[in-house]
């Protein structure tokens, strides 16, 4: 069996811990971004940055290991996210607009 780059290249083996270290970090940042964020859209930006933090965390782990499913993961995780990102910023978008009419009709009924 074939050495693992990371078992070759020590310097690439602690760069890959550091990075999980970091990931890590980020995720649990912009999971209280989630869930104290002020408004809407600051908990769609932080559901996008916890989606492309999940990816990085599975291409680092591709190379860690070695092993190449990951990566097929990690692409099916980002289309799945971006999309998941244009419905939530369409949805927000369309609640901004509502938001000016139903102000306008409740300022029409006062006399």
């Amino acid at each position: 069996m074939t050495p693992t780059l990371t078992e070759q290249m020590p310097i690439l083996a602690f760069s890959v811990q550091a990075g999980f270290v970091l990931v890590m970090l980020g995720v649990i940042l912009a999971m209280f971004r989630l869930v104290k964020g002020p408004s809407l859209s600051d908990r769609v930006v932080a559901l996008d940055t916890m989606t492309v933090l999940i990816v990085a965390f599975c291409g680092l782990f591709a190379i860690q290991t070695g092993s190449t499913a990951f990566l097929d993961v990690a692409v099916v995780l980002a289309l799945i996210g971006f999309l998941a990102t244009v419905a939530l910023a369409r949805f927000v978008e369309r609640a901004a607009r509502r938001a000016p009419e139903a102000e306008l009709r409740s300022l029409g009924d006062d006399p």
